[in-house]
């Protein structure tokens, strides 16, 4: 068993790196570019929804008010109708990207933690590279991918786009794993 205290430097450093690995990823490479195509007559729907003031928050339509509403044939024909639509509404304003980089900076922390935790439960100082790496990475891998999957299930996130985030995560497993094996406490 290995302490969380020794394993501090592994933690910071595997954020730090998946954090600029991330950025790379996403901002200088073209991988992400087809993640989010652009709506069709953007400037009609933008101002469709600009004049209902929407609140910042997550929206379904249609949505029932419960469930004999769902069973309902108005409901079904409301649904085939369309459009059906799952959205996120931001607020309005400067775009920032501030509070999203720090926050992804602490899940980043948040996961090396867990990664940690797990991986000093399951082995002690002195144990080799490639153990340690694997330990770190399968769980590091687990906690940026895994859950991915239910937005593509429940949600119909697109495949291909979760299927790049789970590669994503990959990267940063193995990164997360590659830290973890060089600073593992001898």
């Amino acid at each position: 068993m290995t302490g969380l205290t020794a394993l501090w430097i592994p933690i910071v450093l595997s954020a730090v790196i998946v954090f600029v690995a991330s950025n790379v990823l996403h901002m200088l490479l073209p991988w992400h570019k087809s993640d989010y195509p652009k709506l069709p007559n953007e400037d009609r729907v933008m101002d469709a929804l600009r004049g209902l003031s929407l609140p910042p928050g997550d929206y379904m339509m249609p949505k029932p008010s419960s469930s004999e509403e769902m069973r309902s044939k108005e409901f079904a024909a409301k649904f085939e109708r369309g459009p059906v639509v799952i959205m996120t509404v931001y607020p309005t304003g400067k775009m920032s990207m501030g509070r999203p980089l720090v926050l992804w900076f602490v899940y980043a922390l948040v996961i090396g933690l867990l990664a940690a935790y797990i991986t000093g439960r399951a082995l002690p100082p002195g144990t080799p590279y490639r153990q340690v790496f694997r330990f770190a990475a399968s769980v590091a891998f687990i906690g940026y991918s895994a859950a991915l999957w239910q937005f593509a299930i429940w949600y119909r996130r697109s495949t291909l786009t979760t299927l790049k985030s789970t590669i994503d995560g990959l990267i940063y497993g193995l990164l997360t794993g590659g830290t973890f094996g060089w600073l593992w406490p001898r």
